[in-house]
């Protein structure tokens, strides 16, 4: 095993962790869903320089076969004075590779940065509630930043049917580092972009609103990104009479529901994040007003 900073260690707590299979075997015979688990990095790659955007992919069959669109999975960093796991929307799945999207923002995804090949890394998931993509409509993704990779996924589980049209409407800060994948799974005419020079996603929405749905599919917003942003479309989208679902991004300690620290205000009361979304309406938000 690589002995680099960004090489995961298997001990934790004063136990390990056991490799992927072990682990989800035992899980199945138990019928539970597996728990964390040691995963081998398939590769990494710099999408943005200036912006410090990675593509990391795993191998983990199970996450591959069972992940659903907007769901996450947390990654453990080796270092262990950083207790707490980072969460990651799942960005692509081929054959049992994971591929995950992240920029670096602290001391973990700073030290994610430097895995390569053959390195390990701890994980768990897929973990919370995923989009509902199960009715025919036209699928208007709407992501701005970091918020776009969980809609990379949902864009290839639904160019995989043909009852559904899909758009995009993506913002970026300035490099558009997601469109080449994008343009694997939607209609050239139907992808759409703005950097923060030009305008906001709103902007892009008020721009293609003509083009979205039709007597058969109607509209269906799924949004991710920055909780402003998300907001500003929920609004856009409650005064249109779109349906509006919105993958929430925040802060976890355990990502199963155990620690409410990724707690959301709505009139329902306070949800958690990671266990009762990150998906939810914009009506149990309180966003459709």
């Amino acid at each position: 095993m690589s002995t680099r900073p960004g090489a995961s260690s298997r001990q934790v707590l004063g136990g390990s962790v056991r490799a992927a299979d072990q682990v989800v075997a035992e899980a199945a015979a138990a019928g539970r869903i597996p728990g964390r688990r040691t995963t081998r990095v398939v590769s990494q790659e710099l999408l943005n320089d200036h912006q410090g955007i990675y593509r990391l992919v795993l191998s983990d069959s199970y996450t591959a076969a069972h992940a659903e669109p907007a769901q996450f999975v947390n990654l453990y960093p080796a270092n262990s004075q950083m207790l707490l796991p980072r969460p990651f929307g799942v960005a692509g799945v081929h054959g049992q590779d994971v591929e995950l999207i992240y920029q670096i923002v602290g001391a973990g995804t700073e030290e994610f940065s430097h895995l390569v090949s053959g390195d390990s890394i701890d994980m768990m998931g897929p973990l919370g509630t995923p989009f509902d993509v199960s009715g025919r409509a036209d699928y208007v993704l709407v992501g701005g930043g970091l918020g776009i990779p969980p809609l990379l996924y949902t864009a290839q589980l639904l160019a995989e049917r043909d009852d559904v049209q899909v758009t995009t409407a993506f913002g970026y800060r300035d490099g558009h580092f997601a469109q080449e994948t994008a343009a694997r799974y939607v209609p050239p005419e139907r992808m759409h972009a703005i950097s923060d020079a030009q305008g906001n996603v709103v902007d892009l929405l008020n721009d293609i609103e003509d083009g979205l749905g039709d007597a058969d599919l109607p509209p269906v917003i799924l949004s991710c990104g920055p909780m402003p942003m998300m907001r500003a479309v929920a609004k856009w989208a409650a005064r249109r009479g779109m349906a509006c679902q919105l993958s929430l991004e925040a802060r976890m300690g355990c990502g199963y529901g155990a620690c409410v620290a990724c707690v959301v205000d709505t009139p329902q009361g306070r949800l958690k994040v990671c266990k009762d979304g990150p998906v939810f309406t914009s009506e149990r938000l309180g966003w459709n007003v």
